[in-house]
């Protein structure tokens, strides 16, 4: 277990020079994740029209890689529209409150750095530092605050319109937050509880080239992380949020020009920014074999977008593939699927500590814990159908 370390260019005095370090990163970071948006919608359009025998942007730049600049310029020229009824300061504001979280929580993420024997220490400009824009000791309690405020963002933006459909999704935004937000805690819990530290840079020490939290922790708190984000990040299948279908646009349907091009900007940023986490918490972040000395900083960097464009591409595959899920399909999912689960196995990571630290028996902990599984399984099943057939007897006599 690793103690938290401060990032050593903020260890000393702090002057002109670090803050110059410290405003260069700032803008490194931000042009990087911007670019990466543009780069993200231009390639989760190609992959689905391959998926679905089309062809996809091809006119604006080579292999129609400009498009998502020419749809950004054409939207920042519309006419920037406000409905009567709407809260004109909240209609306003909503937009930011869904971007910038997302730039606030890929400011914690360690983009680079050797890990094997240096900590992650680069030398930028002459200045020992770390390859992320911040590392605070709160670093996963950052995650979470901010994917909590994000939420707000579309409430807000579809209470304030002053129009039924986009209020509709902003109600569905708040029960559904509520429905996975629980599972997403208790699976960072589960990187805590192994890792020790919410700081992402030691979360990441702590995963030297192959030993990833994915394989310490079993899978489970992993894949949990990504249903959860999924309903997060209101991606397909669970955009319930928008549903064209059902609600026109969902909570941003009274918005155009710019503040929809906000939204539009913030829902990608929001998928890199979380596939950044997965990759953090999971994967090793940067962590990887070094096979060419010379060009030791380059390996880091390489082995982290790999591993970034591999979470991309699964969410652009489950895009292409997966019908919506009904309304109630995904309030049964995250109350009696995801959150029991994610209790279930963080509590068993914690009876195997327990047994190490104090020698136990891993055969007889292991068994203990298969059977409350089946148990409390089989109760929570059997819990699940009585109240079904309480529902239908209910509906009958009405």
């Amino acid at each position: 277990m690793s103690v938290f370390a401060v990032d050593p260019l903020l260890a000393g005095e702090v002057g002109l020079e670090v803050l110059a370090v410290v405003l260069f990163k700032v803008l490194v970071v931000f042009v990087l994740l911007i670019v990466s948006v543009m780069l993200m919608i231009w390639a989760e359009r190609k992959i689905i029209s391959d998926m679905q025998n089309r062809i996809g942007p091809t006119r604006a730049g080579p292999w129609g890689i400009l498009q998502t600049l020419a749809d950004g310029l054409k939207l920042i020229f519309k006419e920037d529209l406000i409905p009567d009824n709407a809260n004109r300061t909240v209609f306003k504001l909503a937009p930011l409150l869904t971007l910038v979280p997302a730039f606030l929580t890929f400011s914690i993420i360690p983009l680079g750095g050797d890990f094997t024997d240096k900590d992650g220490v680069i030398s930028l400009f002459g200045n020992d530092t770390y390859l992320q824009l911040a590392d605070p000791p709160i670093g996963l309690l950052l995650f979470l605050a901010m994917s909590s405020v994000a939420v707000y963002g579309i409430m807000l933006a579809g209470w304030s319109s002053g129009s039924k459909y986009p209020l509709l999704g902003s109600v569905r935004a708040t029960s559904q937050m509520i429905s996975y937000e629980a599972a997403l805690g208790l699976t960072v819990a589960a990187v805590f509880l192994q890792s020790g530290s919410f700081s992402t840079h030691t979360i990441v020490s702590e995963q030297s080239v192959w030993q990833w939290n994915m394989w310490f922790t079993g899978f489970v708190p992993m894949a949990i992380f990504m249903i959860a984000a999924t309903a997060e990040l209101n991606r397909p299948p669970f955009d319930l949020v928008e549903a064209e279908q059902e609600l026109v646009g969902g909570f941003h349907t009274e918005y155009s020009s710019i503040r929809f091009a906000l939204f539009y900007l913030a829902e990608f940023m929001n998928t890199i920014t979380i596939s950044a986490i997965v990759v953090t918490i999971f994967l090793g972040g940067p962590n990887g074999p070094i096979f060419i000395d010379a060009v030791a900083w380059l390996w880091p960097i390489l082995w982290f977008t790999v591993k970034l464009f591999a979470l991309l591409f699964t969410f652009i595959w489950m895009r292409a593939t997966l019908p919506r899920f009904r309304y109630d399909q995904l309030m049964d999912l995250g109350w009696k699927v995801l959150t029991p689960v994610a209790l279930g196995w963080l509590l068993f990571l914690g009876a195997r500590d327990v047994a190490n630290d104090r020698g136990w028996n891993p055969v007889l902990v292991v068994g203990v814990a298969v059977t409350a599984f089946a148990v409390f399984g089989a109760l929570l099943l059997r819990a699940v159908r009585m109240g079904k057939q309480v529902r239908e007897l209910e509906e009958m006599r009405g």
